[in-house]
């Protein structure tokens, strides 16, 4: 079936696996049957490009769709199953790659709509889902007589001639099998059954609970004195919130819009704790929405499906198939850098304690909630550099545009918006992009604002993924959701330099899943190791500091002023400000995560657990009552157990990469050709270290990355 393994990854407790979109063929639908010849999941889709049509799509239409498709798809693989002849690489392993149509273009719209668009009633349609494709799932992966024909092909392999591709769709589909149940005995595959129906529930209980409690905060100021140091912006932004909500003065949110600038900006210093402690308490309550317990049966259950399948722990499961391949590899690298970027840490959290401490500050440790101010100030102090100052020139429809030039530069793509594809949101922006030769490369969709029932941060999903079929290349549907600070009234939306690197960040996953060029679905984009999958995205984050780049898009909104080479070198100066703690922050997420899932179940409660791990990596007091795990979506509710690590990771990578690009001109067509060639067309197709070697001529060394951060000279 189509995403075979990214489904099977979905039945781990990963609601996020069948974002990758799917192959999009009209249904057969079951004849004389009128509600199904009505459903607009269930027709071919008479939209530019085969687009979703959103505009028809309603919740009730999920559930019959995924049944049809669920039906079809059996019907499909008992073809398979009962097929006389010999098992073969066309009849069995493309045949499996063949089926499943249905199913495979209606989930990632349910589970998308979900992230980006979600309201009561398809949160339960979502509930309702979940069981029937964990069902589904395992009623292929562990069907034996399905397994014994993937098998008796994979036993064979060495005989084949198959190319290269070819062999990475036969690994990957009989590694789907095996490492998901299909070797145990029947007694063990319904306990397995059993653990999979389980977890899915739960990394859904997991995000409802994340999105309910942070929609549920909002903190009302109506004495203007407790504004004191927010920026025009923020403020005008808190306005428009409390007007919407019909109420009188200015509301804060747990929104990263509003509550970052609210914690850099707001000299009321209660007001600042009582925010920070509603974004850290979420999860951690004590009430409906407490993910405490969530954890604890996320934990145990994936533990119990690793020792299931032979494995010591769900991280030693998890990274058999990423490039680290084992848990001291992990360890080994996070405490590498912790080594680096601890010390420069604790360098930088005293000289902020003693400027606080100039500028009157009460205590003598600095507190979570006084660290994004004063960093803030010290920051302006030594570099006259902030974001209230840079905003103006990060307009987003300028830094759209500068992102289309730049890409353009390097890969001859053009973008044209398009007003005719229906979208989820009118605030959503489609464009269709055309590639060097003029040929149809993707459709886009960019969808940037918050909104209720959106769920936070940013990422990037898809709705279909490029494949050939019947010798015709099928071009993907990619997604782009942020949640930037929204235009009010008086001004457009301007993005801090950060959201600025998000944006460039999430389009470059984008960039991974347009440029591929390869046979299988399941092979296509992103569809690689997720230590590897961040490589591209935080590969254009580099761009973000380059003057070349910066003077494309970045323009005063009010003026048309280029942003100044003054203000581009402050930037880059100020690049590695308390560059220590943000790594010495990312080594703590990626040691928690393997913390919960390097080792057996413990006793030990979320507080005990997260205390180990600071002992190592924190130099800022614990805050009791707190928590970062009851929040943690990327672990308990995506796709990034035992795989926090990659993103630091990638950073090797990434830097690694971009140094070429340094050497030889950041335009350099052969550079730029040679990482579309290489890396991004390629998806899955082949091991990620031979891809990346196969580009850079070497294995990645980490000095670039060490030296960008400042942790080493």
């Amino acid at each position: 079936m189509k995403r075979l393994p990214q489904l099977l990854t979905l039945l781990a407790g990963t609601t996020a696996a069948l974002a990758q979109g799917p192959k999009v063929t009209p249904a057969q639908t079951a004849a004389g049957n009128t509600s199904m010849e009505q459903n607009p999941l269930l027709q071919a889709f008479a939209t530019p490009f085969q687009t979703p049509p959103y505009d028809k799509i309603k919740v009730e239409h999920f559930i019959p769709a995924m049944k049809e498709g669920m039906t079809l798809g059996r019907k499909e693989i008992d073809a398979i199953v009962n097929n006389p002849a010999k098992p073969t690489f066309q009849n069995t392993i493309v045949a499996l790659e063949d089926a499943g149509q249905t199913l495979s273009r209606v989930t990632p719209i349910l589970f998308h709509l979900n992230s980006a668009e979600t309201t009561p009633e398809l949160q339960k349609t979502v509930r309702e889902a979940s069981p029937l494709l964990t069902e589904y799932g395992n009623d292929i992966s562990l069907n034996e007589k399905l397994f014994a024909r993937v098998k008796a092909v994979w036993d064979q392999k060495d005989k084949l001639k198959l190319n290269t591709e070819d062999q990475m769709l036969l690994e990957k589909t009989y590694k789907g099998f095996s490492r998901n149940g299909a070797n145990l005995s029947e007694a063990d595959k319904e306990k397995l059954r059993g653990i999979n129906k389980e977890l899915s529930q739960l990394s859904i209980e997991f995000n409802e609970h994340n999105l309910d409690e942070t929609n549920a905060y909002s903190l009302l100021v109506t004495d203007e004195k407790d504004l004191a140091g927010l920026p025009e912006y923020v403020k005008e932004a808190a306005k428009a919130v409390a007007k919407k909500q019909n109420k009188e003065g200015w509301v804060f949110t747990l929104q990263a819009p509003s509550y970052g600038p609210f914690m850099q900006y707001a000299e009321n210093r209660e007001l600042r704790k009582k925010l920070w402690l509603a974004y850290n308490k979420r999860g951690f309550n004590g009430d409906k929405n407490d993910n405490q317990a969530v954890i604890q049966k996320i934990v145990k259950l994936r533990h119990d499906k690793a020792t299931l399948l032979g494995y010591k722990t769900w991280a030693d499961y998890i990274l058999e198939e990423r490039m680290a391949e084992n848990p001291k590899t992990v360890m080994d690298f996070e405490k590498n850098v912790l080594s680096y970027a601890k010390p420069a840490a604790e360098r930088e959290i005293k000289e902020l304690t003693e400027y606080a401490k100039a500028q009157g500050y009460p205590e003598n440790t600095l507190q979570r909630w006084d660290v994004s101010f004063y960093s803030e100030k010290l920051k302006k102090e030594k570099y006259s550099i902030n974001d209230e100052l840079l905003k103006p020139y990060f307009k987003l429809e300028n830094v759209l545009d500068g992102l289309f030039t730049l890409t353009n530069k390097l890969y001859g793509l053009t973008f044209k918006e398009r007003k005719d594809i229906p979208t989820w949101n009118p605030e959503v922006k489609t464009y269709e992009i055309i590639d060097a030769k003029g040929n149809l490369l993707a459709i886009w969709y960019g969808d940037y604002f918050p909104r209720p029932g959106k769920r936070a941060g940013a990422w990037n999903s898809g709705t279909r993924s490029q494949h050939f079929e019947g010798g015709k290349d099928i071009r993907p549907h990619v997604l782009n959701v942020c949640n930037f600070t929204r235009p009010t009234e008086t001004m457009p939306s301007l993005l801090t330099f950060r959201e600025v690197e998000t944006l460039f960040h999430e389009f470059g996953h984008a960039l991974h899943a347009m440029s591929s060029h390869v046979k299988y679905d399941a092979l296509s984009g992103t569809s690689v190791p997720w230590d590897f999958v961040e490589l591209p995205s935080q590969f254009m984050e580099n761009f973000c500091l380059e003057p070349e780049v910066l003077k494309l898009f970045a323009k005063h909104y009010k003026t048309g002023e280029v942003i100044p080479q003054e203000y581009i070198e402050k930037l880059k100066a100020s690049s590695n400000f308390m560059a220590g703690v943000g790594t010495a922050r990312q080594i703590n997420l990626g040691l928690t995560d393997m913390a919960w899932h390097g080792q057996a179940p413990t006793n030990e409660s979320v507080a005990q657990v997260e205390a180990k791990v600071a002992a190592q990596t924190e130099v800022l007091p614990l805050v009791e009552g707190t928590a970062v795990s009851p929040a943690f979506a990327h672990i308990f509710a995506g796709g990034y157990s035992a795989g926090y690590y990659s993103y630091m990771w990638s950073e090797v990578l990434d830097a690694d990469a971009f140094e070429l690009f340094k050497e030889k001109g950041i335009f350099n067509k052969e550079v730029s050709q040679s990482f579309l060639s290489n890396v991004l067309s390629k998806g899955g197709t082949e091991k990620p270290m031979i891809l990346y070697k196969r580009f850079r001529g070497r294995e990645p060394k980490p000095e670039a990355m060490l030296k960008r951060a400042g942790l080493i000279k």
